[in-house]
């Protein structure tokens, strides 16, 4: 019962759309070959053309969806980096476009054709790992305790691990340093209250500048960035009627017109283009965004600290995990994809991965890496990933999304009072956690 569950709703998730919160997007070349032309192995059994490569070694594909120049690079970097430290496997990629991923991972497992290993959005884990598609890897040599708890527990179900976190992000607040110098106002830190904020917001709305935008589209991507006021104020995904105040806020806020009206149809990109051309005081965004700012605007005089808290008593902010997963696929033989995952999960390595792919190491000693924490800005991410947490994780998160993201759409337009948006987000959100008993 739970499996038909979990079908319809990755159905569901792949006709509304869905967008991850890790910040992926880039060109759409691609350096690996195409899932119709790249091995496939079937479940529970061998590749449809072999396990053996050229060399004679046994062969490992892998299925992703990177796009940027950066990503590309760091996956052959990363591959190349494995088959030379062994003899008895060879690896290689295979890119799906991310607009296709979850249809061609739910196809191939109804026709047999998959990769060995499947890099995908955090937050989609737990679905396949209910449909049975990924396979239990607790007994592979990965040093599991040196894992961050959150992304680590994106990974698991009933306490076994299916895969290992890949890549960590979260959001914070970016603020143009040279807005607030013109209007002689101290920068946001770690102490900035939801008050502070709000009137930061207020005065820096003038002269065709918003005090503030994020992205609230209606999809997850939307959910994404808009959850962790929810949590900030007390509720979560299951509980709304605890967060209501964080309805409040920004229904009260996009009303002044200092929380841009527009964020109800921006994706995390419209965010920070309308940041780098100085339309906004300030945005809430990811790591991301980064090397495109540097690449974009390099005399941006611009900050990051971590997401204002509710009030002076409270402790940092909540925000939401994006990034990837790395997972096996069930099947006869995984020792290949498990020495992949252990190849990987050296420190070393996953620096000089993370480095290259512009997110954070989810392992806590590698995170700690002077690369990021010599540097105010990537060291404002490391701070807020402290208390960043998953969206679910759960096989019904697609329809769990739906329901909150279209709360958060109803309190920003005014279309509900905050009263009534939390009324009906918690009935819908009851329904879901109905359908999974």
């Amino acid at each position: 019962m739970k499996r038909k569950i979990a079908v319809t709703l990755l159905s569901l998730a792949m006709t509304a759309g869905l967008l991850a919160g890790c910040g992926s997007g880039g060109g759409n070349d691609s350096n690996g070959s195409s899932a119709s032309e790249g091995a496939k192995t079937d479940q529970g059994g061998e590749s449809d053309e072999g396990k053996d490569s050229d060399q004679g070694k046994e062969s490992v594909v892998i299925w992703d969806y990177f796009e940027t120049d950066a990503q590309k690079n760091m996956m052959q970097s990363m591959i190349d980096g494995f088959n030379s430290s062994q003899d008895k496997y060879e690896a290689s990629h295979v890119y799906v476009p991310f607009a296709d991923y979850e249809k061609q991972l739910t196809l191939g497992m109804a026709s047999g054709e998959l990769p060995d290993i499947v890099i995908l959005d955090g937050c989609g884990m737990a679905s396949f790992i209910e449909m049975d598609l990924f396979g239990d890897v607790s007994d592979a040599d990965i040093k599991w305790d040196e894992y961050m708890e959150g992304p680590m527990s994106s990974t698991m179900a009933d306490g076994r691990h299916y895969g290992i976190p890949f890549a960590t992000n979260c959001t914070a607040l970016f603020y143009n340093k040279d807005i607030f110098d013109a209007a002689g106002m101290e920068y946001p830190d770690e102490n900035t209250t939801w008050d502070d904020f709000h009137e930061m917001a207020k005065a820096l709305t003038k002269d065709g500048v918003t005090g503030f935008g994020n992205a609230a589209t209606g999809t997850d991507e939307g959910t994404f960035q808009c959850l962790q006021w929810l949590y900030t104020a007390g509720g979560d995904y299951q509980n709304i009627a605890d967060g209501i105040d964080a309805y409040n806020l920004m229904q009260e806020m996009v009303s002044e017109g200092c929380w841009s009206k527009d964020c109800v149809n921006w994706t995390q990109s419209d965010a920070n283009n309308n940041f780098v051309a100085g339309n906004l005081a300030m945005q809430q965004n990811g790591p991301w965004q980064i090397p495109g700012i540097e690449k974009q605007a390099p005399d941006l005089n611009y900050g990051v600290t971590v997401l204002p808290k509710k009030d002076a008593d409270s402790g940092q902010a909540t925000s939401i995990l994006g990034g990837e997963n790395m997972g096996a696929v069930k099947q006869d033989n995984m020792d290949g994809a498990i020495a992949f995952m252990e190849y990987y999960d050296q420190t070393d390595v996953m620096i000089e991965c993370m480095v290259q792919y512009g997110s954070f190491p989810p392992k806590t000693e590698a995170a700690q890496d002077s690369y990021w924490t010599d540097d105010p800005i990537q060291k404002a991410f490391i701070k807020q990933l402290d208390t960043s947490i998953p969206r679910g994780p759960s096989a019904s998160w697609p329809a769990y999304s739906d329901a909150i993201q279209t709360g958060f759409q109803e309190v920003m337009t005014s279309a509900k009072t905050p009263e009534k948006a939390a009324e009906d987000t918690q009935a819908a959100v009851d329904k879901v956690k109905e359908s999974e008993k």
